[in-house]
């Protein structure tokens, strides 16, 4: 089994203020998140939470059982969301199996034991992109596509924000203890997600952007409202938001992301909204 993991403290707002570019890079920015027939795994002290990515090209990968969670088998005491953004691939969870498709997703309840990974075209293999968080309750596997995802669309392009927000894996469309992901797409023309922003005490968030074009890129903004930093982000990378953080990026073209949250609550609407001239 190829496993890469590793594992990040948390950080305050007083530490997050003092560092330079390579110290905000190396705590909160995830890169490679893709490797091929291997496993990435990312454990956050915010929430326990951990992200990941498999892209299965030769061979089917087991999600492995990292020494650092203690446990019997990775979900003994979690729960997990997946997002595919590559070619048609298959999620087995404990003999079940799930096709699943670009921009499907599949959530797996707490107490599943084995979970497999596959491409079903090597020549296009799915990048099965992974969010988990630590769960207190089993709620049945399910697949989500975005026929059934609930859908909302925000912004303008005369604010350069008209988005289509996919509520995927949102307790209002499949039952879970703390995870939600969905996915965020923003129309030609537009270039600011989460415009105005926000924080939730709440909760943290990691965002994963994709689709951003060759040679293009996206500035992620985060910090306190009143101290804010950046971080230039590259394709199908992400980057962890602390409760603390705002989370908002521009890019020099559209693209897509992927939100993902764990903490307190399911309420998606949980948020301290921050004036769009009160940021500094």
């Amino acid at each position: 089994m190829n496993l890469n993991f590793e594992s990040r403290f948390a950080v305050s707002p007083r530490e997050a203020k003092q560092m330079n570019t390579a110290e905000l890079r190396e705590n909160f920015l995830i890169e490679n998140i893709f490797i091929a027939d291997e496993i990435k795994l990312t454990l956050s002290h915010f929430d326990r939470f951990i992200t990941g990515g498999t892209m299965p090209i030769n061979k089917k990968i087991t999600l492995p059982n990292p020494a650092n969670l203690r446990a019997e088998y990775f979900l003994e005491r979690r729960e997990i969301g997946i997002i595919n953004i590559g070619g048609k691939g298959i999620v087995t969870a404990d003999g079940e199996q799930f096709e699943i498709d670009f921009k499907e997703a599949l959530y797996i309840g707490k107490g599943t034991k084995e979970i497999f990974f596959e491409s079903v075209d090597a020549n296009k293999p799915a990048k099965f992109y992974l969010n988990s968080a630590p769960a207190h309750h089993t709620y049945p596997s399910k697949k989500i596509t975005k026929a059934d995802a609930e859908i909302v669309e925000l912004g303008s392009v005369e604010t350069a924000n008209h988005r289509i927000i996919n509520k995927l894996i949102v307790n209002s469309v499949v039952q879970t203890c703390q995870v939600q992901m969905g996915m965020t797409e923003l129309k030609k023309g537009s270039v600011w997600n989460t415009m105005p922003a926000h924080t939730h005490d709440r909760r943290m968030e990691v965002y994963f952007y994709f689709e951003i074009p060759e040679n293009q890129s996206v500035c992620h903004f985060m910090g306190q409202p009143q101290e804010t930093r950046h971080i230039w982000m590259q394709n199908e990378q992400a980057v962890i938001s602390p409760n603390w953080s705002i989370h908002s990026g521009a890019g020099t073209s559209n693209y897509t992301f992927i939100w993902g949250m764990a903490g307190e609550n399911l309420d998606y609407g949980d948020m301290d909204h921050c004036a769009i001239n009160d940021l500094k």
